[in-house]
């Protein structure tokens, strides 16, 4: 952002004149001042003349003779220019003066005539690009008639202070000159001006309608006409502030225009009323639709695209550029001033995918002022009644559907303290941020009202950065950030005794990228409906291969298995604590965290089974290691048939009655599809659930009188598991029961075809008491009728 003191000086009185003071200040409200300078004239003894008298010179028909009043005497100056005549109060370097690049001004014979001084043109004087003729003072600068005699400089502003202020992207309302005048009007307790704008209308009302078809688009439209401009050059003091602001000037439309952006932070755009037509429609652009721009390109949009529209074409695209079909031109007598809000996600979009940044894009991307659209039209009329002779409309245009108003946010002192280490009262913290124009009501919590031109202040966070900069960074203390004592969470000690039970199990762990591709799930054999079939793609991929976010950890564990044992690794035991990303109800998603393990190979160091590969009952184990490790009471597992698993050698995890994972060995198709042989055993689960905080085991002191131990053998159907006859030993023992093991599984001869026979031990014993045959008969009898209503199991034997 670049601009002048004096400008600034437009609407905050600012209480010094040293211009690093108030860089200071910049920099202490969180604006980078990359550069500042003094603004000195490139002249010295150039005063305000006025014209008293022109003559024709008596030897030269291209010079003319003139008397120019120069405060305390009359000096005769030959002069060259002829777009002036007597009256004209123009700049006079007198005899002793010195223009740019140390041009001394001394008295000179021309034609037999003695020359006093000069009349200067901008160019000479580095003002300008005008060198036509002299520089006219009497209409740019009308108070210099008052001013015949006294130092040129004065007149327009010089010296003056240019600052050029890196301005953050969260601070789209110190796009402007008034609001870096309101962050000063701040810092220094004084008042900041009116914006003083006023609009003289005359004539017929505004013919120009405008309808909205997408106010999400563009939730507010503002607009006014003005009628009998004369496009024109714009004045000197006006195009000498643009250029100082880094703006080239064009014309007296589009620089007013310009200058109203700079001035106040809200982009506005003129069209050609003649070309324009009456009716303005404000839509999405049509696929494949094309629209010429100012800059004489031709473009192609695309349907999220916010165009202006007259009915038969677009006529700009909004937010980012004009159309040259609209465009002002010389003969332009009619213009109609835009100033829309236009919504920031999709002026972004747009001006990336054209490759088109202009002023006015770089504002409404950041979100500028709804509130001050009708202020920026106002502005420009304004202008244009001033420089180009302009008469505003009546009824100028206003729509408003999107109905933008402030917001509230709730601000509880402690958080200034818990973010900057020191406490501010409520009326030291009101008093900051109503001096930053928020609007404050309550003690404690603070409900602060938060202007429409400020969309980076959303929590109380946003807030303690705003008191922070007006109170001074310099005056926050040095503290020790006072926080709770060191030690881990419950959930990091038990994450970290998860880690500790696979290491000690003899697992690696692995941590992969969090992308897979669609065709993983394929090779997975998960069908259509399969919920790790729900996937979020990646705008941008790093690879095609990996195009989604990772629905299941296993993929990336058996590429991992199948580039170990490709390695000539005898084994691979691997596992991996890391999110899945699963869609969620909101805009972000689900990601819970997941383990997952997989064996892969032979065995090694293992005597015993030197040579066999992996099964089941390994991946069974580890799942109990953990349960028991980790005190997880309620589990069991309860065979299954879940993909990618082996039917038959599936189970699924339960834990609180729930399912929360699958272990078993992995299909033999899946296998190869991942380049493995053998069996491949593996586990996915919710570690969250792992995770959760349980009551802690209840110990209790053995008891000293002596166990009842029976066997009891039960004929059940072959479907019938393990862990739902022991469910039901438990369920009739009642509180008796100490420990319940099967020591036998028999089927075939007498048992039957589709049956089988489990044995189970159980051991009862009493803290207070020996059992007696009393107490244990009835027991044994509740567990054998609890078996057989639950499982259907008869008694065969016991012993």
């Amino acid at each position: 952002m670049k601009l002048t003191l004096s400008w600034l000086r437009d609407f905050v009185d600012i209480p010094t004149d040293d211009p690093s003071e108030i860089a200071e200040a910049f920099e202490s409200l969180g604006h980078e001042v990359e550069d500042w300078h003094a603004i000195e004239p490139s002249f010295a003894g150039v005063v305000v003349g006025e014209v008293l008298d022109v003559s024709p010179h008596p030897d030269a028909d291209k010079i003319r003779l003139t008397k120019v009043d120069v405060g305390d005497e009359v000096l005769d100056i030959i002069c060259g220019a002829w777009n002036f005549e007597a009256g004209a109060i123009v700049p006079v370097a007198v005899p002793g003066a010195t223009l740019a690049g140390g041009f001394e001004i001394t008295r000179r014979e021309i034609r037999g005539v003695t020359s006093n001084g000069m009349i200067c043109s901008e160019i000479e004087l580095e003002l300008g690009e005008e060198a036509d003729g002299i520089m006219v003072l009497n209409d740019d600068y009308p108070h210099a008639v008052d001013m015949v005699g006294e130092p040129f400089g004065d007149v327009i502003g010089m010296p003056d202070v240019y600052y050029e202020i890196e301005i953050t992207p969260d601070r789209p309302d110190c796009l402007s000159v008034y609001g870096l005048a309101r962050d000063l009007a701040a810092f220094y307790r004084i008042p900041l001006a009116e914006h003083g704008i006023t609009v003289e209308e005359s004539g017929e009302p505004s013919a120009v309608s405008v309808i909205i078809d997408d106010s999400e688009a563009c939730p507010r439209f503002a607009g006014r006409q003005v009628r009998n401009i004369t496009v024109r050059t714009s004045p000197h003091w006006l195009r000498l502030r643009l250029i100082r602001a880094g703006v080239r000037p064009i014309s007296n439309v589009v620089d007013a225009s310009n200058y109203a952006m700079i001035e106040f932070g809200h982009p506005t755009h003129a069209f050609d009323v003649d070309r324009l037509g009456d009716g303005i429609v404000v839509r999405m652009a049509k696929e494949g639709e094309t629209i010429v721009t100012l800059d004489d390109q031709e473009r192609t949009l695309a349907a999220s695209d916010i165009v202006v529209a007259n009915g038969s074409e677009s006529v700009a695209i909004g937010g980012v550029m004009g159309g040259a079909a609209t465009e002002v031109h010389d003969a332009t007598t009619d213009v109609f001033i835009e100033a829309a809000y236009w919504n920031p996600p999709s002026i972004l979009m747009t001006s990336k995918r054209l490759g088109l940044r202009s002023e006015a894009s770089a504002r409404f991307e950041r979100g500028a002022d709804p509130s001050f659209c009708h202020l920026g039209a106002d502005r420009v009329a304004q202008l244009l009644t001033e420089i180009a002779g302009g008469s505003p409309a009546p009824s100028p245009v206003d729509v408003d559907p999107g109905g933008i108003i402030p917001w509230t946010v709730e601000y509880p002192l402690s958080e200034t303290e818990r973010i900057l280490g020191m406490a501010l009262d409520s009326e030291t913290t009101a008093d900051l941020l109503t001096r930053l124009t928020f609007g404050v009501s309550g003690t404690d919590p603070l409900t602060v009202t938060v202007p429409t031109r400020r969309p980076d202040v959303r929590v109380p966070a946003d807030l303690v950065e705003e008191i922070a900069r007006l109170y001074g960074f310099d005056r926050i203390p040095d503290t020790v950030p006072q926080g709770p004592g060191g030690g881990l969470s419950y959930r990091e000690r038990r994450l970290r005794l998860v880690r500790e039970i696979m290491v000690g199990a003899g697992f690696h762990q692995l941590i992969n990228f969090s992308f897979i591709g669609s065709a993983d799930l394929d090779r997975l054999g998960l069908a259509d409906g399969h919920p790790a079939r729900a996937s979020i793609s990646l705008a941008n991929p790093l690879n095609d291969t990996e195009e989604i976010m990772r629905t299941t950890l296993l993929p990336g564990m058996l590429k991992a298995a199948s580039r170990g044992i490709a390695r000539k690794n005898e084994t691979a035991r691997l596992y991996e604590i890391g999110k899945v990303f699963l869609p969620g109800a909101g805009k972000l998603p689900e990601q819970p965290d997941r383990l997952a393990y997989v064996m892969a190979g032979e065995r090694s160091g293992d005597w015993i089974a030197a040579g066999r590969g992996f099964d089941l009952y390994d991946g069974t184990g580890v799942w109990s290691l953990l349960a028991d490790k980790l005190g997880l009471h309620n589990t069991e597992l309860r065979q299954a048939s879940v993909a990618p698993f082996h039917p038959g050698r599936c189970a699924e995890i339960m834990l609180d009655d729930a399912v929360i994972g699958a272990v078993g060995e992995i299909h033999p198709v899946v296998s190869k599809e991942f380049g493995l042989s053998g069996r491949v055993v593996a586990a996915e689960m919710d570690l969250d659930e792992m995770l959760l905080e349980r009551p802690p085991w209840q110990y209790e002191l053995p008891s000293v009188f002596p166990p009842v131990v029976f066997d009891l053998a039960f004929a059940l159907d072959h479907d019938v598991t393990a862990s739902s006859l022991i469910a039901a030993v438990r369920e009739g023992a009642s509180g008796l029961l100490e420990a319940v093991d099967v020591f036998d599984v028999f089927t075939g001869g007498s048992i039957g075809e589709g049956r089988k026979s489990i044995a189970v031990r159980i051991r009862l014993r009493a803290t207070d008491r020996t059992l007696t045959d009393e107490e244990v008969v009835p027991v044994r009898k509740a567990i054998a009728d609890r078996v057989a209503e639950v499982t259907g199991g008869e008694l065969r034997g016991m012993a």
